[in-house]
């Protein structure tokens, strides 16, 4: 657990870390089993299973996550169909992003060395989404990843790193492709 906290390479069938996989399973089937239209149901679950969750946050079925209490979520959040988030460490997503059906969020990359993956080895990196975003459909977000304020993520992109504030990115892997106006009055 140390190793994993300090971005270092660890063994991921630690039991510890077998046991909130398995909490996190459990508590995602309940959260899935709930009516889709009993929004303050699902609220209510959010908020037992993640670390916070803001005013207004909603996610449709199914949701999947690997530990539930590294997940941060701001005010009004909406997460559509199929939403996994692999939160083996935190990821924090800020106020009024929305998240397109089958994405993927992951803080857990494996090695390289075939031998390493015998052992059961990863790397782990916490993700951090900023406040009015919009992340397409089918987008996967690799660990360490920061995506700034005020940012459009295209459907199918890859975000293999950090993106900056005011802007659209897309494509594999994601590449900025034109700056947006932030006409917020904040």
């Amino acid at each position: 657990m140390e190793k994993m906290k300090a971005g270092l390479e660890y063994t991921f069938a630690d039991d510890e870390l077998r046991e909130r996989y398995g909490r996190a399973v459990r508590w995602c089937e309940e959260y899935n089993a709930i009516d889709g239209t009993d929004y303050a149901a699902q609220y209510q679950h959010l908020k037992l299973m993640l670390g916070a969750v803001g005013e207004g946050a909603w996610i449709a079925k199914s949701f999947r996550c690997d530990c539930g209490k590294n997940i941060f979520i701001g005010n009004y959040f909406s997460g559509n169909y199929n939403l996994t988030i692999l939160d083996i460490r935190e990821v924090h997503i800020g106020h009024n992003v929305m998240i397109g059906p089958n994405t993927l969020i992951t803080t857990v990359g494996h090695p390289l060395s075939p031998q390493k993956r015998r052992e059961y080895m990863a790397q782990a990196a916490p993700v951090t989404i900023g406040n009015d975003v919009w992340i397409g459909g089918n987008v996967t977000i690799l660990p360490g990843v920061t995506i700034g304020n005020n940012v459009v993520v295209a459907a199918g992109a890859v975000v293999t790193h950090d993106v900056p504030d005011n802007c659209l990115v897309a494509g594999v892997p994601a590449r900025k492709i034109k700056d947006l106006t932030d006409d917020t009055d904040e």
